[in-house]
């Protein structure tokens, strides 16, 4: 697949033009305040439901679209209404050491626990220098890298690592059953008052599966290291996946190109968030008995929040000065192609998203149509897109 290419979810990182891509316009305002609605009509409060539609709508404000609203209606509100997420869960911290926290978030949805939790380690980071919360009992929380931006922007370092909760997708590198979850992990740091903060988000395995899913509802074929047969050869038809005939694959692809190091990174996950909080694992003995199919649901999520505070190890000013230093040297070094310039995570997605704030977010005729049935369905005034009706 050439680089020009660009599949759903791409967005920022290959540098999608939005105006090269069918659709339309909606203000962001206008996205949050529908989307917030729909989580209030569930049961949420004002406030929560608003930081849910942060969260999401965060995703295609930064070119994450399969993490974005295309999840509004698969995943979050039917995790509502099965009752597997509680609208009015309020969470209960089980132990307290100052700068240690262990929580239960009570299958509160995650699109708001999750920030909650964030915003907790950071308050004892400040505190403390550290800031550590550990999280059982949650449920799916969107894009991590929404949830390290909340301390970057506040001069710290942030970190998140979640586990899938009980949903087995990936096969250990050789084994025949899957045992672990996309498993994924952000981490972010300011990068200088000038630049976008540096916010890596990633999956441990190749890509996660909604990536897979997007491509598959746009009809493309994927790059060859993201999925395999049973023989072991590569799959290139997304559809695939759900269909039985195809497994994920992780991060390195093949074992002989590294794939031991995204297998090691999601098992690192999986101690981190599920482990150490006492959440659901994915290794478990009754995934022993697998076809190699996924298994499971992602219920009981175990997370990990740790905000860090490098003023109080050094001078914060010193720091600041440096990490604007690192960041701007990455961005200056000369590129082999200049068309393509050299960046690091976060910073085309918060270039992105700051043409979004102003000029609109861009969305798939496709997706604005679910949120128009979706309007219809629930009684609320459907996103208006920029220069009137659709």
């Amino acid at each position: 697949m050439p680089l020009t290419a660009t599949l759903e979810g791409d967005g920022a990182r290959l540098g999608a033009a939005t105006a090269a891509r069918p659709g339309l316009l909606v203000r962001y305002p206008e996205l949050l305040r529908f989307t917030a609605e729909v989580f209030a009509a569930r049961g949420l409060t004002a406030a929560r439901a608003r930081t849910a539609a942060e969260a999401l709508c965060y995703g295609d404000l930064t070119g994450l679209t399969s993490h974005g609203l295309a999840n509004l209606t698969r995943l979050y509100l039917p995790l509502l209404d099965d009752g597997r997420a509680d609208p009015a869960a309020e969470p209960q911290d089980l132990a307290d050491l100052g700068a240690a926290v262990l929580r239960d978030d009570r299958r509160a949805l995650g699109l708001w626990a999750a920030p909650a939790a964030m915003d907790l380690a950071v308050e004892r980071a400040a505190a403390h220098g550290i800031g550590l919360v550990s999280v059982r009992g949650a449920t799916h929380l969107g894009c991590a890298g929404f949830h390290t931006l909340r301390a970057a922007r506040r001069g710290m370092i942030g970190l998140l690592a979640a586990n899938c909760g009980r949903q087995r997708i990936a096969r250990p590198p050789g084994g025949r059953p899957a045992l672990l979850g996309t498993n994924p992990l952000s981490v972010a740091a300011p990068a200088g008052d000038r630049l976008h903060p540096f916010v890596l988000d990633m999956s441990t395995t190749a890509v996660p599966t909604g990536r897979i899913r997007a491509a598959a509802r746009a009809g493309q074929a994927v790059p060859e290291g993201w999925l395999a047969g049973e023989d072991g050869a590569p799959v290139t038809d997304p559809a695939a996946f759900d269909r039985g005939e195809a497994h994920l694959l992780w991060l390195g692809g093949r074992p002989e190109t590294g794939a031991y190091k995204g297998y090691g990174l999601g098992l690192v996950v999986e101690v981190l968030g599920a482990l150490l909080s006492g959440a659901g694992l994915g290794p478990a003995a009754e995934a022993l008995a697998g076809d190699g199919g996924p298994t499971g649901r992602d219920d009981d999520i175990g997370y990990l929040a740790l905000a860090i505070a490098p003023g109080a190890l050094r001078s914060g000013a010193d720091f600041a000065r440096e990490a604007a230093g690192l960041f701007a040297t990455l961005l200056d070094c000369p590129p082999v192609d200049p068309a393509a310039p050299v960046g690091y995570p976060g910073h085309p997605e918060g270039e992105l998203a700051a043409r979004q704030q102003i000029g609109g977010v861009h969305l798939s005729p496709a997706r604005f149509q679910e949120l128009t049935e979706l309007a219809a369905a629930t009684g609320l005034t459907a996103p208006r897109p920029i220069g009137g009706a659709a």
